[in-house]
């Protein structure tokens, strides 16, 4: 019933006007309208809407990533426009905060304006 219609993803935000800017500028989504209520963005097809709440608490967790093709190129971008890859003392993780899971995917962690947890995913071919 579902498989078919495209994911839209959603994430909260106490600041609306950072949000817009962090993930119009420098994550590079597109924008695609707003309001009071929230934002809405197109990533390569698929919606992510960003609504706005009066309060929240950031949930330790990953909650939204990309797979990319070249995780160390994406994170050298992001830090070119101030964004610092997190690195967690529980994992064995790079200079550029990649870590690199038994089967060979790479992951790397960084934060939004609200301190929700993204993600990038370098995923290894398999074929």
């Amino acid at each position: 019933m579902l498989s078919k219609p495209k994911l839209k993803a959603f994430i909260p935000t106490t600041k609306p006007e950072e949000a817009k800017t962090f993930y119009r500028d420098i994550v590079g989504l597109t924008f695609l309208s707003g309001d009071k209520y929230g934002m809405e963005f197109n990533s390569n097809g698929m919606l992510l809407r960003i609504n706005t709440v009066p309060e929240y608490t950031p949930h330790l967790f990953t909650i939204l990533g990309w797979n990319v093709e070249d995780i160390s190129a994406n994170i050298r971008s992001l830090n070119e426009k101030g964004i610092q890859f997190e690195k967690y003392p529980f994992l064995e993780q790079d200079e550029l905060g990649i870590w690199s899971a038994p089967g060979g995917t790479k992951v790397a962690w960084f934060k939004d304006p609200n301190g929700n947890i993204l993600s990038l995913t370098e995923e290894i071919n398999l074929q």
